[in-house]
C-alpha cells in the first residue's frame, strides 16, 4: 500500500512555559529539539525570537522573559 501524502515527519518539538517579568505565564510553548539540545540558553534565545516577531506583528512591545520551565 502506498504512503498517504504528507506523512513524512517534519521538526519535532519540545514544549516549555515561559514565565515574563510582569508575573504573566504563556503555556506550551513549542522550541525544536535542536534547540532544546544547545541548552537554556539557547532555549531562551528562540523563545525572545519568537515573542519578538510576535510583537513586531502586534505593535505591541516583547515582555522581558523571567523564566523557563520545560513541559513533561
Amino acid at each position: 500500500m502506498a504512503k498517504k501524502p504528507g506523512t513524512g515527519r517534519g521538526p519535532e518539538y519540545v514544549l516549555f512555559n515561559v514565565t515574563y517579568e510582569d508575573g504573566s505565564q504563556r503555556s506550551n510553548r513549542r522550541v525544536t529539539t535542536d534547540e532544546a539540545a544547545g541548552g537554556d540558553a539557547v532555549v531562551k534565545a528562540a523563545l525572545e525570537q519568537q515573542d519578538r516577531d510576535i510583537a513586531e506583528k502586534s505593535g505591541k512591545p516583547p515582555l522581558a522573559i523571567k523564566g523557563i520551565v520545560r513541559v513533561g
